[in-house]
């Protein structure tokens, strides 16, 4: 392990950098000052501070400025580390905040080893994950676009006597509904319009993930995932995207724990209080896993549709699969039984679902996953 004589906390934003600067020696952290934020302003600061042979740490939070700083400083040579905003240690009676009191916290908490570093994908995966993001925020907007359609035929007395929406026999029914002005007519179908513009948007996008799952290094783990219930290509290529190498988690503790489907607890002394999910850490893992969760509800069973997605998983994937299968579908009426409310037990399975997708990518990457069952 490196011994730093130096740490930096940058405080990035758009046009500028300040920042704060610690010395190895105990002592108070003081602000160095200010500079633009290009490559080449803070690669000449590096320069300038590891002077004389000098080892320097950066850090700087995670934040919409993204993972130039780090790459660009890796890149020259140069040890860097992206911390979470969420775990910066703040003093409950501290009501002042500047980007230079920013920074030089940064760099004491730096020195002190209080900060805990992220993971940062590289450009590969950093892609994967704009690619299903942006499908994600175009399903958002299909999903707005349909209540405000559904609002404004509520609105006007139009209800639809069937059973499910948005299916051909829906929109024929929507092209024979009339107003009463010309001017709602022309909402109606501006309305309807956008709901089809978003389909449309949809798919395509959908279509691209498809396109790039061919060219992408951790395609087998997409497709060994498949083989789990409720988890598809869409499902699939969003866990991995954002989570990149599972297998770098020690264990499945670790990362149920990193997704915030563990219980949070307030406790002390004899008292002890558990409480509902953390919800720490990927928010968009933990909605699609939920998601997920909710087909266990169903026997156990192995239907033509989940052959057919595990057709390019190996056996011993496809083993654990259908041994998860088992144990969440047997483990969501156990919990329903006991009282717990459906919600609640699907939170449960979502939990015990990411020790299955941890061993069957350990698998697929050849790192093995000995007795995972237990160890959930």
């Amino acid at each position: 392990m490196k011994k730093y004589s130096k740490f930096v906390g940058l405080d990035v934003h758009k046009t500028e950098i300040s920042v704060g600067m610690a010395n190895a020696e105990r002592g108070d952290a003081g602000y160095y000052g200010t500079i633009e934020n290009k490559a080449h302003c803070y690669v000449k600061l590096a320069k300038k501070l590891s002077k004389g042979g000098e080892e320097v740490l950066f850090c700087y939070e995670a934040g919409p400025c993204g993972y130039d700083v780090y790459r660009q400083l890796r890149k020259a040579g140069y040890d860097c580390m992206v911390v979470a905003p969420s775990l910066i240690p703040k003093k409950a009676g501290d009501r002042v905040k500047t980007d230079r009191r920013d920074a030089v916290s940064l760099a004491r908490l730096l020195r002190a080893g209080e900060l805990t570093g992220i993971w940062v994908p590289d450009k590969e995966q950093e892609a994967m994950r704009d690619l299903t993001r942006a499908r994600e925020d175009v399903k958002a907007m299909e999903r707005q676009s349909r209540q405000r359609l559904g609002g404004f035929l509520l609105r006007h007395g139009k209800v639809y006597p069937g059973q499910s929406k948005w299916t051909k026999t829906y929109f024929c029914w929507l092209e024979s509904q009339r107003f009463e002005t010309a001017t709602q007519q022309i909402v109606f179908q501006e309305y309807i319009d956008m709901v089809k513009d978003a389909g449309q948007r949809v798919a395509a996008m959908e279509e691209e993930m498809r396109k790039a799952l061919n060219g992408w290094t951790l395609k087998p783990v997409v497709e060994g995932l498949m083989a789990l219930r409720g988890v598809d290509l869409i499902a699939a290529m969003t866990i991995i995207a954002e989570l990149g190498d599972i297998t770098r988690f020690e264990s499945p503790r670790q990362l149920m724990a990193h997704l915030g489907l563990v219980p949070s607890e307030h406790s002390s002394g004899e008292r002890r209080k558990r409480g509902g999910i953390t919800k720490t850490g990927n928010g968009h893992v933990r909605r699609v896993l939920v998601e997920a969760s909710w087909s266990y509800r169903l026997p156990a069973r192995k239907t033509g549709h989940l052959r057919r997605k595990a057709e390019k998983a190996s056996k011993a994937v496809q083993e654990i699969a259908w041994k998860g299968q088992k144990r969440l579908c047997n483990r969501y009426w156990y919990l329903v039984n006991k009282g717990k409310l459906p919600v609640e037990s699907c939170t449960a399975v979502a939990r015990e679902l990411v020790g299955f997708i941890w061993a069957i990518a350990c698998e697929v990457m050849g790192k093995g996953a000995v007795g995972v069952s237990m160890n959930i």
